[in-house]
């Protein structure tokens, strides 16, 4: 059995909780470590149990948290060199490193993690997706363009975290300023709305058992809208979808087999 959950999901720190019969691990560390310990005992989970940190790029709501983990609790920090290079400021010296490469999959026990390339703006970001037994898992936060990697990567997912970042009339109205509004809006910045409905359109299937919408906006979105969206994308498949909030814990979702 898989089991996965959000702890946490925004502009304000993100973190994901995996578990295997073999592996416990976060998949970033955006979160201070106090909220981190707290929100993994809130799901019954405990800090000293995690196996690793896996690192998907070098932005603050994404490390804040990861150096002082790895180095109270002796965890492992996976990342690639582009990461660790630009992560190294925030994040410090960690204790136990492991690199990977960008489009290489690799094992932690008996589990595969295949990190791909996302356009976004940062040194080389990455998506993941986990593979367990027969089951797949798909992590596709922070991107600004949908590539045909990344529908090839979305494709036969079981359960899929994908980002619904904003509404691009409620990111018009907003107070940003221009400049950030405009990286929001490149190929590099983050998926609205309606790029991630279409993406979810082309890769929703009958096996696919959930689907959480990921970093919302908390000023240029609503989960309303991020829900309406995805839910006219599915048809006639009927995936569970939930929204992934940025101040509470989500589900422990579970696949079996």
């Amino acid at each position: 059995m898989l089991h996965l959950c959000v702890l946490g999901s925004g502009s304000g720190g993100n973190i994901i909780y995996v578990e295997t019969e073999s592996l416990k691990l976060l998949i970033d560390g955006g979160l201070s470590a106090r909220q981190t310990l707290k929100r993994l005992t809130a799901i019954g989970r405990r800090i000293e149990d995690i196996d690793a940190i896996l690192v998907s790029h070098e932005h603050t709501d994404h490390i804040q948290g990861v150096g002082i983990l790895a180095r109270r609790f002796m965890i492992p920090v996976y990342t690639n060199e582009g990461t660790y290079r630009q992560s190294h400021l925030v994040m410090g010296e960690v204790p136990i490193r492991r690199s990977f490469v960008t489009g290489k999959p690799f094992h932690i026990h008996d589990v595969l993690f295949e990190p791909f390339s996302l356009s976004h703006d940062a040194e080389d970001p990455v998506g993941f997706v986990i593979r367990y037994g027969q089951r797949k898992v798909t992590i596709l936060t922070d991107l600004g363009y949908v590539t045909h990697l990344v529908r090839e990567k979305a494709r036969g997912s079981h359960l899929l975290v994908l980002e619904f970042n904003h509404d691009p009339e409620m990111l018009k109205a907003c107070p940003y300023p221009w400049p950030i509004k405009q990286r929001i809006r490149s190929r590099r910045g983050h998926l609205s709305n309606e790029e991630a409905g279409r993406l979810l359109k082309e890769v929703v299937h009958q096996e696919l058992e959930y689907v959480v919408l990921a970093h919302l906006s908390e000023t240029s979105n609503h989960p309303d809208l991020a829900l309406l969206t995805a839910q006219e994308n599915i048809s006639p498949y009927t995936p569970l979808l939930s929204v992934a909030k940025q101040h509470e814990v989500g589900t422990l979702l579970s696949l079996t087999g």
